[in-house]
């Protein structure tokens, strides 16, 4: 917390969290609202189906598979629409319940109980919370808090006047954040749409027609296994949402150093494909080298290379990995002969056998240009989503430490 006082302007005071408005208070969160911990499972009380759905951390967030319970329990460990919550172990922050009566889990906390605070308030200053509450931890990577320490920390509170017009500014900002997200989402939809159309010859482009050819990808790329003799330390892992992703946190140089002999290097506009399944589901990734010129892979991926002759597009090609058509190929392939482990047993022999259709180069250079322009478009709408989520953020810097107050 900020004790540094000094230089108090007119109308402000000092407080545990620095110069506040005269007319706020300080207080810690634990007297303005009651924290109720949710209940731990055992996995045999974890039904595939029953009474109530139990809300987990997952579904708090991302994960839409969920487990159920018959237990009757204690009125607090349930929470009804409108409910305040608050997961506080790995992903964290607030959110409202919306939605039936559910049991939630360990890991969250049911927020109620209030006292001169409005919950939308609270609501405001947890969320602004929790992104300090993540820098102060190291490495920037939130493990868990506990209840009593949160129950600890500090809240300036405003006259419940001023409370109401915080929120409803917030709110403004939340509504074009929702607007925004919503049409990012649509302009995904549609780009996803597109891909399946265009690069299956389901829809054609004005002036191309003709069948495409049925070709093996070893007809048009050649694998890489171009060991790292630069000694070159850029080493990166490959996901299937953010691409190439550098590993400077887990690699350190005396460490790389002894083991990058057993690395490939890739260079820009080189693909990899990382073979992963889990629980059944593929989840191999297929990604082009594009943000550096050079980079290490672990032997484990496929590295590979489009071939001068015949002549394919990149971006045709990087397209079609992106849309899961040739994933989708592996997995017949991974699923031939009853082979264990899926997509772990494709050998770089079967990836290379593996069949897609294309058209000629001119109709691959039209398509990659529709679906690079709708990439273009959704990167737009991104940045314009993350330029108001940092306004919003500086907003609440100001109005919720009352250095800027609303008439």
């Amino acid at each position: 917390m900020n004790n540094n006082n000094q230089h108090i302007p007119a109308g402000y005071k000092p407080s545990p969290l620095g110069p506040i408005p005269e007319d706020w208070e300080v207080k810690r969160l634990g007297d303005v609202c009651t924290f109720h911990n949710g209940r731990a499972y055992n996995q045999k009380e974890l039904l595939s189906q029953g009474k109530y759905r139990v809300l987990r951390v997952g579904n708090f967030f991302t994960n839409n598979s969920w487990y159920y319970s018959d237990l009757e329990l204690e009125e607090d460990k349930y929470a009804n629409d409108g409910d305040l919550l608050y997961a506080w172990s790995a992903s964290f922050g607030p959110r409202f319940w919306n939605g039936e009566k559910i049991i939630y889990h360990y890991h969250i906390w049911k927020i109620d109980s209030f006292i001169n605070v409005y919950n939308s308030y609270l609501f405001s200053f947890l969320f602004f919370d929790a992104s300090k509450l993540t820098n102060t931890l190291q490495g920037g990577t939130m493990v868990h808090v506990t209840k009593e320490n949160m129950e600890k920390r500090y809240i300036p509170l405003p006259p419940l006047s001023e409370q109401q017009r915080i929120v409803s500014v917030l709110s403004l900002w939340d509504t074009a954040i929702e607007k925004q997200t919503a049409l990012i989402e649509q302009l995904t939809l549609r780009k996803r749409g597109l891909m399946q159309q265009l690069l299956t010859g389901k829809k054609r482009l004005k002036g191309f027609e003709g069948e495409w050819k049925r070709i093996k990808l070893g007809d048009i790329a050649e694998r890489i296994t171009r060991k790292n003799e630069e000694d070159n330390q850029n080493v990166v892992t490959i996901s299937a949402q953010r691409g190439f992703v550098v590993q400077t946190d887990f690699f350190n140089k005396s460490v790389a150093s002894e083991i990058l002999d057993n690395y490939y290097l890739v260079h820009k506009d080189e693909f990899c494909y990382n073979k992963s399944y889990s629980n059944g589901y593929p989840m191999g990734a297929i990604k082009r080298l594009k943000t550096f010129d050079k980079a290490v892979v672990t032997t484990l991926y496929i590295c590979f290379k489009l071939k001068e002759k015949p002549q394919t597009n990149i971006d045709f090609f990087e397209q079609y990995c992106e849309s899961g058509l040739l994933n989708k190929e592996l997995v017949k392939v991974a699923n031939e002969g009853g082979r264990a482990h899926g997509l772990l047993n494709v050998t770089p022999d079967d990836f290379f056998n593996m069949h897609m259709g294309v058209p000629s180069f001119e109709e691959q250079t039209a398509i990659a240009s529709v679906l690079v322009n709708a990439d273009k478009e959704i990167e737009i709408q991104k940045q314009k989503l993350a330029a108001m989520q940092e306004q919003k953020k500086g907003l609440m810097q100001v109005l919720l430490t009352g250095k800027k107050r609303i008439k």
